[in-house]
């Protein structure tokens, strides 16, 4: 029986008995789990011939830790080994734990980075080769079914040699092993998690990023467009900060970044414009709707239903002006 027939029988029994996330799904891929010293964020950035791998492989909690589970994956690894960190267990003694009492430990990959930067990695000895990992200061790389052993190597070395945030690095890593040839199958989805290092006790508020793409041709190229998209909008949130604070001038150097981010989306600038009507600015939005309006004339339609909503004054002279751009 061929490699590639073994995989394909085992994924197909797996579908059929659990037509749910099951306990032990081959999601061969790579990956890395990171801390930012900077500003305690924690993140799991990972790519594999699989679908939709951001479904199994990434878990992370502000204030915790942040865990990746692959090869033949036990998806428990990610909430548990949580729930340890989160009880003051260190990463390396959750890991522990929870593989001593695995008795698939051999078939499994998983590693772990806690709040306070400790890390550890399992790579058992019955994962498909190439598999390895390697654990630096504040990250672990991990990876299995790869074409070569040099993968793993790569993504530590562009992890510690780039610049910029914790997701700019990540992805660092993940083009490197693609760059050595990544998962022998091929590619097909990739995720990103970020969490704060400012944790409320809220999860929702404190994700700063939770991008998947599930299904791609070239998934690596697609999470990084959808980085750069979510920093725009990070931009535009920013943004409506400041002019909740009436930092107009601050407001709108927000504004102008995440429509630069993001140039391809002319809503972001209408937006702008229509909330710069809403605070007296009408001089400095009527450029922007003309703008907007030539290249969507389906949001000048929608324009006036914003009265209704309070999201434009009630002024039929100001509408006048906004409409005849």
């Amino acid at each position: 029986m061929t490699l590639k027939t073994f995989i394909t029988l085992l994924s197909l029994s797996l579908v059929t008995l659990h037509p749910q996330i099951s306990n032990s799904r081959p999601v061969s891929t790579y990956s890395i789990v990171a801390y930012d010293e900077e500003t305690g964020q924690l993140g799991v950035a990972v790519q594999s011939h699989w679908f939709a791998v951001g479904q199994l492989v990434p878990w992370a909690k502000s204030g915790v830790g942040a865990v990746a589970t692959q090869s033949f994956v036990r998806v428990e690894y990610g909430p548990d080994g949580l729930a340890l960190m989160e009880q003051g267990v260190s990463a390396e003694d959750a890991l522990a734990r929870l593989v001593a009492s695995d008795d698939q430990r051999a078939v499994r990959q998983v590693a772990m980075i806690d709040v306070n930067g400790s890390v550890a990695a399992h790579t058992g000895d019955r994962c498909i080769d190439m598999a390895g990992h390697h654990v630096g200061k504040n990250y672990s790389v991990q990876a299995n079914l790869m074409e070569k052993n040099s993968v793993w190597p790569a993504m530590a070395e562009a992890f510690e040699n780039s610049e910029g945030d914790l997701a700019d690095r990540m992805l660092a890593a993940l083009d490197a092993a693609e760059v050595e040839g990544g998962d022998i199958r091929g590619r097909q989805s990739a995720a990103m998690l970020i969490v704060s290092g400012d944790p409320s006790g809220i999860e929702w508020q404190d994700l700063v990023l939770d991008l998947r793409v599930d299904d791609s041709p070239q998934p690596l190229v697609d999470l990084r467009r959808l980085v750069r998209i979510h920093r725009a909008y990070e931009h535009a949130n920013r943004g409506d900060h400041y002019l909740e604070e009436n930092q107009i001038n601050e407001a709108l150097k927000e504004y102008r970044l995440a429509a630069s981010f993001y140039p391809e989306n002319v809503e972001l600038p209408y937006w702008t414009a229509v909330t710069l009507a809403g605070i007296d600015r009408l001089e400095d939005a009527l450029p922007i709707f003309h703008n907007v309006f030539v290249t969507a004339p389906n949001l000048r339609t929608m324009t006036p239903r914003l009265v209704k909503s309070g999201l434009l004054p009630d002024d039929p002279a100001l509408l006048a002006r906004i409409m005849s751009q």
